[in-house]
């Protein structure tokens, strides 16, 4: 049976994070408002919203800087509450959301939400080669150290997102790939993404791509 997703969920809102549907991700919660956050999940749905703050728009409220109104829920599947009070945890992606209002409840952020529709299908067996080939070589021109290591998930929401999140790319580029309509557009985005820096990379100008 399909999880029963909230209305209202906590923001966990950063500058360099775009979290993405069933990619791990590792995290080190040292502010007191989200340990909070943290406790009162690990009490409830267990479900964070990981969202993007926006570098191009100041905010008037500097305990509330703007950020993007795309991100994805994650799943607290691991963590550990260290002796002064900080948390380790790992997030699942679970699902993405779009932001309708915030909510001031708490002393950390919270939105009402609406879901986005779980990611189905698969690619076209000409667009999963195509893609794989750009990241091994946009992975072996970038991490030389790391050639032949690479080796693409069978399934293909997970491959397509697993490369999002974790590829050295710049963070409003996986913005734009989070926010893409079903996995067919977030794979033909990646595509494209890679093909631009690639050209770059091979006519050895400077690329905008930098680790994260």
């Amino acid at each position: 049976m399909a999880r029963s997703l909230p209305s209202v969920i906590p923001l966990f809102p950063l500058p360099n994070v775009v979290h993405f549907p069933r990619v791990i991700l590792p995290l080190h919660i040292f502010e007191p408002r989200y340990r909070a956050l943290v406790r009162d999940a690990l009490g409830g749905t267990r479900l964070i919203g990981m969202v993007l703050l926006r570098a191009d728009r100041p905010g008037d409220d500097p305990g509330s800087p703007p950020i993007f109104e795309q991100g994805t829920a994650g799943d607290i599947v691991r963590s550990e509450e260290l002796a002064d009070g900080r948390f380790n945890i790992v997030l699942r992606g679970v699902r993405e959301f779009h932001i309708l209002e915030e909510v001031r409840r708490t002393p950390y952020r919270q939105a009402r939400v609406e879901w986005r529709s779980e990611a189905s299908g698969v690619l076209a067996p000409a667009a999963r080669e195509r893609l794989a080939c750009l990241v091994g070589e946009f992975a072996r021109r970038r991490h030389p150290e790391a050639a032949g290591r690479f080796a693409p998930p069978a399934d293909d929401e997970l491959f397509v997102n697993l490369v999002s999140q974790q590829l050295a790319l710049p963070v409003i580029e996986r913005q734009a790939l989070l926010e893409a309509e079903g996995l067919g557009q977030r794979a033909q985005r990646l595509i494209e993404v890679l093909e631009f820096h690639l050209e770059a990379l091979r006519s050895g100008a400077v690329t905008t791509a930098r680790p994260q």
